[in-house]
């Protein structure tokens, strides 16, 4: 199994400081799959490949652990010394590439901490990748993400045969390369379909934290995930859920999307076809390409910049996905993360490979579990406090608790604070009509609603505030979330 990372960025040799492994040093390291090669063909200051060789014994994998499940699992058709595992793509391919790649799949280089952040060109190829789906699949799956895809089908010997299953898959595109190989990680099992290993409420954990930034929104997050989890309904259904939250849909909204069409007796065509998309309300303005989530933190760090904030808190941080942004910016030196769930915090631990992470970045870390409805000094000094998606999730009745404990007595320079905005929910085609984006939202405002509010809390407390739009605007109903920014005027 081979995979290249190639990219012009110059100096291109860069590359090795973002997936921490030496151009001028070929390394082999034994993985639970086998032994892995990385080494680099090409290595000047404009252009620069990295390379991963995975190599597998078939007979050690039959006589293996996973030797039953992996001839179960790969199909009847294959016999148990005689099959594709050691040669093709597959979920086997995806542990080498967190085993290899650990750090850089976590977006941290601590070399070159702005080159982590930074979109670059990249040019991935897969030369043997199985696909069950085609290249259509392969398109559907990479495309939305900003990949430009080129999948061609390889010939069986003697050609008669036709187009083998088997893909040369070669993506182009300016990402970040951590977002790449976290593509790469669920995506070519999820093509594949065919996992070498028992699948356990583990794997949900480890979906979540390689796909939240960008699986929430994708056409395909329901194929991707089903197979991603082998299948396996009461484990897709966990997923869902959780990437739902993350993207503004009440998850009991997905029961009827967890149907199996590849299930025993489930019609093969469908595979083929292309995801159902939902027609957007007329006079919508166009799907974001990114999924919501994202453009809310995007818009959130993009001030946080503006402002100069360097210390700065995330309340409510949920799973810690803007915790990871803002830890991967080398010019934020202080980070508060705090939730009132204490699985919340769990999760942000995973997210954050809290365990694994180097000391100089768990030294700008602080995160620990509080309510934002009552005074803490731990809130106390900093130069910004983020509310991303916070304040609906708290009953009506006290919200004047939280505007005393946030905007009173923590009192940072600036307050950030994010919402639905109601009057766009009928742009959302699965969200019945008068119903709110998720169940535990206690209220959802409209513009005039969500201004009012903020304008009487910054003169209560001595804020000055401005409002920005986030994601798509409609014409008459605005865009989907709004955003407020408080801040302190300036001292004369």
């Amino acid at each position: 199994m081979l995979l290249t990372i190639t990219t012009t960025r110059t100096p291109a040799t860069d590359l090795g400081y973002l997936l921490h492994k030496h151009p001028d040093r070929f390394q082999s390291f034994a993985v639970s799959a086998g032994e892995a090669h990385v080494f680099y063909p090409e290595a000047t200051p404009e252009r620069c490949t990295a390379a991963l060789l995975l190599e597998i014994d078939p007979v050690a994998l039959v006589r293996g652990n996973a030797a039953g499940r992996s001839g179960a699992h790969v199909g009847a058709e294959l016999a148990r010394y005689v099959n594709d595992r050691p040669y093709a793509a597959s979920s086997m391919f995806a542990v080498a590439i967190k085993e290899a790649f650990r750090t850089a799949l976590t977006g941290r280089c601590d070399a070159r901490p702005e080159l982590a952040t930074a979109l670059i060109p990249l040019a991935i190829r897969v030369p043997a990748l199985r696909c069950r789906g085609g290249p259509g699949l392969a398109h559907r799956v990479f495309g939305p993400l900003g990949w430009s895809v080129e999948a061609v089908p390889q010939p069986f010997a003697p050609p008669e045969w036709g187009d083998s299953p088997y893909l040369d898959l070669r993506l182009t595109g300016d990402l970040r390369l951590a977002d790449a190989l976290n593509h790469l990680y669920v995506l070519l099992p999820a093509l594949d379909d065919a996992k070498h290993y028992w699948v356990s409420t583990e794997e949900v954990d480890k979906l979540i934290r390689a796909g939240g930034d960008w699986l929430a929104g994708h056409p395909e997050r329901e194929l991707i995930t089903r197979r991603y989890l082998s299948h396996q309904r009461m484990l897709t259904r966990s997923a869902l859920a959780r990437l739902a939250e993350a993207d503004d849909t009440d998850p009991d909204e997905l029961d009827n999307a967890i149907t199996d069409p590849e299930a025993p007796g489930a019609d093969p065509a469908s595979e083929a076809a292309p995801a159902r998309e939902a027609t957007p309300a007329r006079g919508a303005a166009p799907a974001q390409a990114k999924p919501l989530a994202t453009l809310r933190r995007e818009a959130v760090l993009a001030v946080l910049r503006t402002e100069g904030a360097r210390r700065i808190g995330d309340f409510g941080c949920g799973e810690g996905t803007l915790v990871r942004d803002l830890l991967a910016d080398s010019r934020v030196e202080h980070v508060l993360a705090v939730d009132v769930s204490v699985r919340a915090l769990q999760l942000a631990a995973r997210t954050l490979n809290l365990d694994r992470m180097s000391g100089p970045q768990r030294d700008r870390l602080k995160i620990f579990q509080s309510s934002l409805l009552y005074r803490d000094e731990r809130l106390v000094g900093l130069d910004a406090a983020v509310l991303l998606e916070v304040i609906e999730h708290v009953d009506p009745g006290r919200l004047a608790a939280l505007e005393r404990a946030v905007f009173g007595f923590a009192a940072p320079a600036a307050v950030l604070v994010t919402t639905p905005n109601a009057e766009y929910n009928e742009h959302f085609p699965a969200l019945a009509a008068g119903a709110m984006r998720h169940r535990d939202h206690r209220f959802e405002w409209t513009r005039a609603e969500f201004g009012g509010w903020a304008e009487r809390v910054a003169g209560d407390f001595g804020y000055q505030v401005r409002f920005a739009p986030v994601g798509p605007e409609h014409p008459a109903h605005g865009p989907p979330t709004q955003l407020a920014v408080f801040t302190r005027p300036a001292t004369p």
